[in-house]
């Protein structure tokens, strides 16, 4: 995701709330069969059910198309999960004809939100079960926590501008008004990610948005034996998205065990920002 550029007075124009939009008359639940083989089925169901635009429900199936012809949604969760998020109410409003696009789209700060074939792919790869407790860092937009919302119950959020932190928790409970009750299971706050969420842990998932040259100790501290992150690592302008597998040995030894979920191709991510960035070498 190339989310951070700290440019914290550039956004002052977009912290007017969103317009209102339609309300989603039937909660989801984790036991949902959504139709998902047929457009028409998925928008006819989707716009009963949830009461969203059949334009933009359109276009999200023409991109989960896409996504899945080229291997970046794993599951039938993944699949549903990214078929009922409403990508449209986490980009600016101007922007909700261009929510479903392959490319970075622009939400203030400095910061973007994440391609959605990026975002399925590392979903994908973190192999989220329903029990799972799963910490993100870097809310950005907040859509990524959302789609996760579909996966377990169990979700925190860390984003380190109070401003953008506060814009995207506004978000959330707005949809929560509005029947989207599944995000009323993201916990967020404003802090350094680097740190994690001391309290919170142990984590069974960790996802990090932001890139960085290694794995933050206090982040593989706090996942779990057998645990997995999905973190963007490497040189600025260079990163390979890997997967970071944490294995507790028979000799009580932890060892990581990684691989690149993109096959070797390099997704620039700007990088984490946070005291880490003082310490010295």
């Amino acid at each position: 995701m190339l989310r951070r550029e700290f440019l914290l007075g550039g956004a002052a124009g977009v912290l007017a709330a969103w317009p209102a939009r339609a309300d989603a008359p039937n909660p989801f639940r984790r036991d949902l069969l959504l139709p998902m083989a047929n457009k028409v089925d998925f928008v006819n169901w989707m716009i009963v059910n949830r009461g969203e635009d059949a334009a933009r429900l359109g276009e999200r199936y023409d991109r989960y198309q896409q996504l899945l012809s080229i291997g970046d949604l794993w599951s039938p969760a993944d699949k549903r999960a990214f078929l009922m998020t409403p990508r449209e109410e986490f980009v600016l409003p101007e922007d909700r004809a261009q929510a479903y696009v392959g490319h970075y789209l622009d939400i203030g700060f400095g910061v973007s939100i994440t391609p959605p074939g990026v975002v399925g792919r590392m979903t994908s790869a973190l192999g989220v079960r329903a029990s799972d407790n799963i910490l993100e860092i870097g809310t950005g937009s907040g859509y990524q926590s959302a789609l996760l919302s579909y996966l377990t119950s169990k979700l925190r959020s860390i984003e380190i501008i109070p401003e953008l932190a506060a814009r995207t928790r506004g978000i959330y409970d707005a949809l929560i008004a509005r029947g989207y009750r599944e995000y009323a299971d993201i916990a967020t706050r404003s802090a350094d990610g680097y740190n994690g969420w001391e309290e919170a842990a142990p984590f069974d998932k960790i996802i990090v948005t932001c890139g960085i040259d290694h794995i933050p100790p206090p982040l593989l501290q706090q996942l779990k034996p057998g645990g997995i992150m999905v973190i963007p690592v490497g040189p600025p302008g260079a990163q390979h998205v890997l997967k970071a597998v944490k294995t507790l040995g028979a000799d009580g030894a932890f060892t990581v065990t990684r691989s690149d979920i993109f096959g070797g191709m390099i997704i620039p991510f700007v990088p984490l920002a946070g005291g880490h960035q003082d310490l010295p070498d």
